[in-house]
């Protein structure tokens, strides 16, 4: 589970890279839950799946509306406004963040090695990220954007932790993408224009990101939240640099300096001895 997830997530990064620029960020993201709700309640109306009874509403409302709304939402603006690079090292702070807050937060204590792995996998992400960073202006609102959603992804995370629930998946998901479905459609209507340029690359990246990114990824990560702990899971995510910059690589050809090879051992052994129990 955890590989697998890792390798759709890391791999998001490409198919965003290949949509975006044929839509505004906002809208763009809209047009995904558009399809994913349209897909769910298809599933929905197949399988008949239970419901979530009492709190669960909420807790999945709430998850749905930091991780799906806020996080993508505000990533999507800052690598519009900020250099690529600049946006995942920063976001790449968020096992560390988990880490910090988890004690007081969801009651788990993180032992002296786990602490050790998180050091080294962040290491290893940073180098990975400087050794590919593009020239790229530093914006001020382009990198508050991006600790908003280094936050927001933290806060799901415990949050999942602490309060969530074994749900039916169709379920889970069909209430969680609605929620963002609302609160990125709404800032979408009233601030951008609403344009897209139906590309094949907008296709191919819609396809992707809504059936392995949105889909399957998203119930991986939301599944092991609620099974491990919140340190451990998070630290998987050092490895989403290196993984994505590994296939952009190999499908878009992008550079990958002899550096950043050694930025994928250092973050696979960080995060070895992070998620080791």
């Amino acid at each position: 589970m955890p590989a697998l997830f890792v390798l759709l997530w890391s791999s998001g990064f490409t198919f965003v890279a290949l949509g975006l620029p044929h839509s505004e960020p906002i809208t763009f993201l809209a047009l995904r839950y558009v399809i994913v709700v349209a897909v769910l309640a298809v599933a929905f109306a197949v399988v008949r799946p239970p419901l979530p009874r009492g709190r669960a509403w909420l807790d999945l409302a709430i998850v749905g509306f930091l991780l799906q709304a806020v996080y993508f939402g505000l990533f999507y603006l800052a690598i519009d406004r900020v250099a690529p690079a600049t946006v995942a090292l920063i976001v790449c702070l968020q096992p560390v963040l988990v880490a910090l807050l988890a004690p007081a937060l969801v009651g788990e204590h993180v032992p002296l090695a786990r602490w050790a792995g998180l050091g080294l996998g962040l290491v290893g992400a940073a180098i990975v990220i400087l050794a590919r960073s593009d020239e790229g202006g530093t914006d001020v609102l382009g990198v508050v954007l991006a600790f908003g959603g280094l936050l927001a992804i933290t806060l799901a995370s415990l949050y999942e932790n602490r309060f969530g629930t074994e749900q039916h998946p169709i379920s889970a998901n069909l209430v969680q993408f609605s929620v963002a479905l609302v609160a990125t459609a709404i800032p979408a209507a009233l601030f951008e224009d609403l344009h897209v340029e139906w590309t094949g690359d907008l296709y191919i990246s819609l396809a992707y990101l809504v059936f392995f990114n949105s889909l399957l990824a998203i119930t991986l990560l939301l599944t092991m939240m609620r099974r491990g702990t919140a340190s451990q899971v998070s630290a998987l995510f050092f490895l989403v640099p290196p993984l994505a910059a590994l296939i952009a690589w190999i499908v878009l050809g992008e550079s990958l300096p002899v550096l950043a090879w050694l930025g994928m051992v250092l973050a696979a052994v960080g995060v070895a001895v992070a998620t080791r129990r």
